[in-house]
């Protein structure tokens, strides 16, 4: 775990005493209105230094910035998504391509723990279309999206014995799946394990492209009686793993 914003804006302020620097995340903004206005007066040169979350590369034009630094840049590489590689890619340009929009130079400070790793590289030599490629190919030899299908299939409660008890059913009846020549794995806590009270459970399916996922994910769920609050959502081909 990285350090937070507002940590790294208190360091900026001791090391630039005279500088006016900038937190800029939406959570300390109340409404929408109120970090629209922040912004506005971060383009019109309203800070020195911007400490910001992911919310800097959404976009926002600051023409007097000519300097970029990406903390812990790989640490989105982490985990289990399969989308994670394109996700941090496509950050990392979208932040390296705050700096210098306008006439003046720009340059990009990257910090990483795995220098070697293809997603750094192809940043670092702007190799855009060789990094798809890979990726691509990547996809391809593992099967996943688009070259197969998945599904994420999360199962949530404030019970959290219930909650396992359901998914480990699901997982131990898996005929209807196997059927399709459907894999399964887990169950696991959800990588965000807890969300109001509620601990989450998840599985993952993996089949080939052209098999009837949907039919058979529904026949599979079916066999599951739910206790208690205990909730199934299920997310064919998904953006997100959490």
């Amino acid at each position: 775990i990285g350090p937070g914003v507002e940590r790294l804006g208190e360091e900026a302020a001791k090391l630039f005493p005279d500088a006016m620097v900038t937190v800029l995340s939406s959570d300390m903004y109340k409404t929408a209105r109120a970090l629209k206005e922040k912004i506005e007066e971060i383009a019109s040169g309203g800070a020195d230094i911007i400490i910001g979350t992911q919310l800097i590369a959404k976009g926002h034009n600051f023409p007097n910035l000519t300097l970029v630094g990406v903390i812990d840049a790989d640490l989105g590489l982490q985990g289990s998504d399969l989308r994670a590689a394109e996700r941090t890619f496509q950050l990392m340009r979208q932040v390296a391509g705050r700096a210098g929009r306008a006439k003046k130079t720009g340059s990009a400070l990257i910090q990483t723990y795995q220098p070697e790793h293809p997603v750094i590289r192809a940043i670092l030599a702007g190799e855009e279309e060789e990094f798809w490629r890979a990726e691509a190919f990547e996809r391809e030899q593992a099967g996943v999206p688009p070259y197969g299908r998945m599904a994420g299939i999360i199962l949530s409660g404030s019970n959290v014995t219930q909650v396992f008890e359901a998914a480990n059913m699901l997982a131990k009846n898996i005929f209807a799946l196997t059927r399709i020549d459907a894999k399964v794995f887990g169950p696991a806590p959800a990588p965000v394990a807890r969300i109001r009270g509620r601990h989450r459970v998840r599985l993952l399916v993996k089949a080939g492209k052209g098999v009837a996922l949907q039919s058979a994910l529904v026949e599979w769920v079916s066999q599951v009686r739910l206790k208690g609050d205990a909730r199934l959502s299920i997310d064919i081909d998904p953006q997100s793993f959490y």
